[in-house]
């Protein structure tokens, strides 16, 4: 039975199958953040500096105009099954095989070849996780307008996302090993095999919420008439959109720093590889674990503040680990579950903020626009966590790492700079901008009464 809300509160059955699509794309989001330029150097012997330079020019290149685009396309969509739900009902099964075949390119390359291999592999990926992706994530504002509520179903919708990012953190190295043990495959047949496993899994997920949940039909038959430059130009000119985008574009250039070297952290500097999988789960359980504890805090002091805090508490717990000593710890372990507890906050708020700003354009335009922001939000997003890749490469090098080999002390002293200081100290000038964010509770229901003539559904700020 396809699911369908028009009115302020959603059914927790809409919240929850809409939610499923996220574990799929967050399981493949957390996959290639931590594993990907790893599988690159360390199962392929590709060059870190090829690989890193491969995956930015692809995002400069390319995502410059398929994010926007797809977003926007969806935007002036009009079928009998919705504005968004055509983009991930056709996209789920190329996506899928786009999975596999990112973890299938040949071992051993090097020069022009390996980086056109890099090149090639991820747009394909790129281009389909893009095309169901966005569509998907513009349904969310559409599915409700209340302040608190847009925030519940983000919660809801990110204890699939959380449990996704668990499995990819934690199954991709169990998988590939599974598969190599029980199979007697290579080690890059074997990541391969993996790949298969988790495109069927990802297509499987965005199809059930394609087909299980319907849209508003008061939002999904409006058609965004403003040609594509205008369109852009607005968007930017949003100034709470650019504050928010800002914040967390920092926050998550950071994030990427950290995932990235999290198994060289693990390998090189703790020598506590088969560790892995147990650290990371620890850490997104508690991602996972207080989710809704955040929700609460931002029913008392509003959503921007509220993600600061959150923030703020990661980047403590993401300092110590600079201090670690070289060899096993048991300090990795609470510090790991400190580090989740803070970046839930990065879970829940930034997607529960960007609706909220969309219905600023509405005032200004006439218009529902979600599908150019979340297509501009996932181009930017993207580019930062393709620099982000790209520096992990870059220092890699710049440190005189080698792959699979004992480190020397200042490729050791390069990834622990990395994966905990530095990306501390960038998230912390974020914060200002989030502390004193324009939009609360008080103030979007004022906007809202603007544009539609009810009352606000709560006064208190």
């Amino acid at each position: 039975m396809k699911m369908t809300q028009t009115h302020a509160r959603l059914a927790l059955k809409v919240k929850v199958l809409y939610g499923i699509a996220e574990f799929g794309i967050s399981m493949m989001t957390s996959s290639l953040q931590f594993f990907l330029i790893f599988f690159y150097t360390d199962v392929l012997a590709y060059n870190p500096t090829l690989v890193g330079t491969a995956l930015l020019v692809g995002k400069l290149s390319w995502d410059a105009f398929n994010d926007p685009l797809f977003g926007y396309l969806s935007d002036r969509t009009k079928t009998r099954f919705g504005r968004r739900r055509p983009f991930m009902l056709f996209g789920a099964i190329p996506f899928g095989f786009s999975v596999w075949l990112l973890f299938s390119v040949p071992a051993g390359l090097t020069g022009p070849v390996a980086f056109v291999t890099v090149l090639f592999s991820f747009l394909l990926f790129d281009t389909f996780h893009t095309v169901v992706s966005v569509p998907y994530f513009a349904m969310t504002p559409e599915l409700t307008l209340d302040y608190d509520e847009r925030t519940s179903l983000t919660a809801v919708r990110k204890i699939y996302g959380v449990s996704g990012y668990i499995a990819g953190a934690v199954a991709t190295t169990l998988v590939a090993s599974l598969m190599r043990d029980s199979l007697g495959l290579t080690e890059r047949a074997s990541y391969s095999a993996m790949g298969a496993v988790f495109g069927v899994i990802a297509t499987a997920t965005i199809l059930i919420s394609a087909l299980t949940v319907r849209e508003n039909p008061d939002m999904a038959n409006q058609q965004s008439r403003i040609p594509p430059v205008k369109a852009v130009l607005q968007t930017l000119r949003n100034r709470p959109f650019i504050r928010l985008v800002l914040a967390f574009l920092i926050s998550s250039f950071s994030f990427t720093l950290m995932t990235g070297l999290f198994p060289y952290f693990m390998n090189y500097q703790l020598n506590m590889k088969q560790k892995l999988p147990i650290v990371l789960f620890i850490m997104m359980g508690a991602l996972a674990l207080f989710l809704f504890f955040w929700k609460w805090v931002a029913d008392h002091i509003n959503k921007g503040p509220s993600y600061a805090l959150g923030l703020f508490i990661a980047c403590c717990a993401m300092i110590s680990l600079f201090f670690l000593p070289y060899g096993p710890s048991f300090w990795i372990y609470p510090i790991a579950f400190v580090v989740g507890f803070g970046f839930s906050s990065q879970y829940v708020f930034p997607w529960s903020m960007l609706p909220d700003v969309i219905e600023h354009d509405q005032k200004e335009t006439g218009e529902r626009r979600e599908g150019i922001y979340y297509g501009i939000w996932a181009f930017l997003v993207k580019i930062t966590a393709a620099l982000g890749v790209a520096a992990i490469g870059w220092s890699l090098d710049f440190f005189g790492y080698i792959p699979n080999q004992v480190q020397t002390e200042a490729a050791r002293f390069g990834i622990r700079l990395f994966f905990g200081p530095l990306p501390a100290v960038i998230i912390i000038f974020s914060l200002p901008l989030l502390i004193w964010f324009p939009i609360t509770r008080s103030s979007h229901n004022r906007l809202l009464t603007e544009l539609d003539g009810k009352k606000p559904m709560r006064e208190s700020d």
